[in-house]
């Protein structure tokens, strides 16, 4: 199994699409891939909807939003 490195798939550019992670420095952000992804479409369907994306980019969009989400949430006592 290959491993994706995040710093080359997912780009943030202050000058592009707001701001939002984009893949590879493309107009294609990630966000849009988790909605495809969200809506039901396979990888091969996001692929051949997208067809500048690669395999490992939908891999890097997946890892991006865990790291995102994946964070302790701490309680704090009244």
């Amino acid at each position: 199994m290959t491993t994706v490195n995040l710093d080359e798939r997912i780009t943030v550019n202050p000058n592009q699409c707001g701001g939002r992670p984009c893949i590879r420095g493309m107009r294609i952000r990630v966000i849009d891939v988790l909605e495809l992804q969200a809506n039901g479409l396979t990888p091969a369907e996001i692929l051949e909807e997208m067809p500048d994306l690669e395999m490992e980019d939908l891999q890097a969009v997946a890892r991006y939003a865990y790291r995102r989400l994946d964070h302790p949430v701490l309680a704090v006592a009244a």
